[in-house]
């Protein structure tokens, strides 16, 4: 059921959305700060300006400013717009940043669309610790499988070799017993 509230309006983002804008950024997954302000319903001037009233709450842990060749890397594979462009390079938030954007933002959907954050960043940890363990129990069976075919090889090795040896003993000149004519 939708709520009437105003600062609820419009909160139905999907995990799936919210999962679509994280990124992997030096091996931590983020999210731009454009992206954040539009989920939580505020400017992204304004919430660069709460995080700069604010940066005692945001350590490199929380948050971090993109770099040039992080920022086109960003824009090439991930075809992020560049139609207006950016005056600053991005920053971009960890889900522990995110969360700590809502208490800063301080208004009713920030905090509510944080939850959709905080769940759509779970999601993705369980579904990559899911591939993980998949990649595991693969490469087990993979393992088990060259065993198994090695020593599968060792015993046809055994039965060729057997075979050419009665063969080369087949192609031997045979002396003849008894009596010639």
């Amino acid at each position: 059921m939708k709520s009437k509230d105003k600062s609820n309006k419009g909160i139905m983002i999907s995990e799936d959305v919210i999962t679509s804008k994280i990124y992997l950024i030096r091996g931590i997954r983020v999210m731009l700060d454009s992206d954040i302000a539009e989920i939580y319903g505020v400017k992204t001037f304004r919430l660069n300006e709460q995080v700069k009233r604010n940066i005692k709450r945001f350590p490199d842990d929380f948050m971090f400013e993109l770099t040039k060749e992080e920022f086109q890397n960003l824009i090439s594979q991930n075809a992020i717009s560049r139609w207006g462009g950016r005056r600053k390079l991005p920053k971009v938030f960890t889900e522990y940043g995110a969360i700590m954007l809502a208490s800063v933002l301080n208004s009713e959907r920030a905090v509510n669309a944080s939850i959709y954050v905080v769940k759509a960043f779970i999601s993705m940890r369980e579904f990559i610790s899911l591939s993980k363990e998949l990649v595991h129990k693969l490469e087990k069976f993979e393992n088990k499988t060259e065993q198994k075919l090695l020593e599968h090889d060792k015993k046809f090795q055994v039965v060729f070799e057997t075979l050419k040896k009665v063969l080369i003993e087949e192609s031997k000149p045979k002396r003849k017993i008894g009596f010639l004519p």
